[in-house]
């Protein structure tokens, strides 16, 4: 392990020094172009090359890893800049996956009546993860899965319905339990009515169990649960709990900011916990380094004590919000050359008129104004301005200054482009962060049982943990496509099986598109489980 272990943090303490490069750039709000002059911010010889560089071009120069089309000689320091942040990043196609749809579809591989209520990512999503899961717990010896942060249980009903596994399903909100055991109610009776037709319908009779609580991620043996959101004051028991010796896997799909940190926590510390899957998001929800690190030991990030000890290893709320884009779907924004890319710089120019007329507001919130880009920007601000409490007949929207920055908006693209190069980097080290975490905690988890920080275990330890990161979906329709994997025996039959599949992954062709699904989300959207995050200032540059 001493080999994977020193290439890792290697990388990680070179994405660092990255970062502490490009941080002015990486910190920067595109809604700010205007009021902090960024465009200045970039090396002359940067600004000469991408002033006028038409969107498609910019996606094959600067997004791409083949710049096949670039017909300008870009500056060295340029070149370096891509090839550095593309080559530290974590790869985020499968090495032998061939992924042939353009959008996602229903998908053939899940019986008809697990995709009711499913949207096509979350379906693409669940059949990928449920078959780790699956030949993870066979591996691993495990007698349950838990799955943390459940939702409405989409991931939970096909491992149980689906794939024959013991499940329960842990869920801190208590109407998403409600919704959850309606749908497996559903899913019942429809399977009953099926099999009294004589239908053969290739499912398990046996749903999961669900239960409404939040685990501590302080202490995973305790008893009880914390209580649910809304709901009783008194916490359900706790399937990771002290009694008896059941093996456990943990999993987590799109687990919300510090809940998937609590999942690692709990796979390191709880004896029960034999193999773990973590799929994680929200980034920008992280708890970081307060100012006294004494007021908070449980933090998100940094979670190892080798990024804690890198210089400079400290992540923005902005850094760590640029890693939750898609820079697939952005790719392919600037390929069609988009016309949702102008509000970018409509929503630049806003911010200037509304710090021009109060200083005081800064980066406000203003709320999505449908087909913005089909709008002029007259037609926008009249919209915009009065959600920040501002009079729009007291500004002039068609002045000269006004159609100055509006021709300034290649070069807004180009900025934003240049920063969202970065994201993928702020990912890496977040998920290496947490590797790291788990190879330390692997190695000396004996010795902190001795100690007296950890209870004595109930089951044999391990000698050290397995873990690896694989990107397990398609990032094109599902950005947080990388799946942390790790267990308390090898792992490498498990990961042989996903190499096997991976060249013949039904996912991969064309599925049936039967456009029964009544809420299908966009490439790159939240999943239904996941609390919104905090309005980002450049989701609100998209409308």
């Amino acid at each position: 392990m001493a080999g994977p272990l020193r290439r890792e943090q290697q990388r990680a303490a070179s994405i660092v020094r990255v970062l502490a490069l490009y941080r002015p750039l990486l910190d920067a709000y595109v809604i700010e172009f205007f009021t902090e002059d960024l465009w200045a911010r970039l090396p002359p010889s940067w600004q000469a090359a991408l002033a006028d560089v038409p969107a498609p071009r910019l996606a094959a120069a600067l997004l791409q890893p083949a710049a096949t089309t670039v017909t300008a000689v870009w500056p060295l320091s340029l070149l370096a800049f891509k090839a550095t942040a593309q080559a530290l990043a974590f790869p985020r196609h499968h090495h032998r996956r061939r992924h042939r749809r353009r959008l996602p579809c229903q998908s053939a591989a899940l019986p008809p009546l697990l995709r009711k209520h499913v949207k096509p990512k979350k379906q693409h999503e669940i059949r990928r993860l449920g078959q780790v899961v699956k030949r993870l717990s066979q591996a691993a010896g495990c007698d349950r899965v838990v799955d943390v942060g459940s939702g409405q249980g989409h991931l939970s009903r096909f491992l149980a319905f689906g794939l024959g596994l013991p499940v329960t399903a842990v869920e801190g909100d208590g109407r998403l339990v409600e919704a959850a055991e309606r749908f497996d109610r559903e899913l019942l009776r429809e399977l009953r009515k099926a099999q009294a037709r004589g239908a053969q319908v290739p499912l398990f009779p046996r749903g999961p169990r669900h239960v409404a609580g939040r685990l501590d991620p302080r202490a995973p043996w305790l008893d009880e649960l914390l209580p649910p959101e809304p709901g009783p004051p008194a916490g359900p028991p706790n399937p990771l709990g002290s009694r008896g010796p059941e093996r456990v896997l943990l999993t987590g799909l799109h687990a919300c900011g510090d809940l998937s940190v609590a999942l690692l926590r709990h796979f390191a510390r709880s004896p029960h916990v034999a193999a773990l899957t973590s799929v994680a998001c929200c980034y920008m929800k992280l708890s970081t380094r307060p100012a006294s690190p004494a007021t908070s030991p449980a933090l998100g990030y940094p979670l190892s004590a080798w990024v804690a000890g890198l210089p400079g290893h400290a992540l923005s709320y902005k850094a760590r919000e640029a890693a939750c884009h898609a820079l697939e779907d952005y790719a392919g924004r600037l390929r069609a050359d988009s016309g949702a890319l102008r509000t970018h710089c409509y929503r630049a120019v806003l911010e200037t008129l509304i710090r021009a007329a109060d200083p005081s507001k800064k980066r406000l919130a203003v709320q999505t104004v449908n087909k913005a880009h089909a709008l002029s920007f007259p037609e926008y601000a009249q919209l915009g301005l009065p959600r920040v409490g501002l009079d729009p007949a007291a500004f002039q929207l068609d002045s000269e200054a006004v159609r100055a920055m509006l021709r300034q908006g290649q070069r807004v693209v180009a900025f934003f482009s240049l920063a969202l190069l970065l994201a993928p980097l702020v990912e890496t080290l977040i998920l290496l962060d947490r590797l790291l975490y788990l190879r330390e905690q692997g190695g000396c988890r004996g010795c902190r049982v001795r100690a007296g920080v950890l209870p004595p275990p109930t089951l044999p330890l391990p000698a050290g943990f397995q873990c690896a990161l694989i990107p397990l979906f398609d990032p094109r329709f599902s950005p947080r496509n990388l799946v942390l994997v790790a267990a308390k025996c090898p792992l490498g039959p498990v990961l042989s099986a996903l190499d096997e599949d991976s060249g013949d992954d039904e996912d991969s062709g064309d599925d049936e598109d039967s456009g029964d699904d009544e809420d299908v989300a966009p490439p790159g959207g939240s999943p239904p489980s996941c609390p919104q995050a905090e309005p980002s200032t450049e989701e609100q540059s998209q409308g």
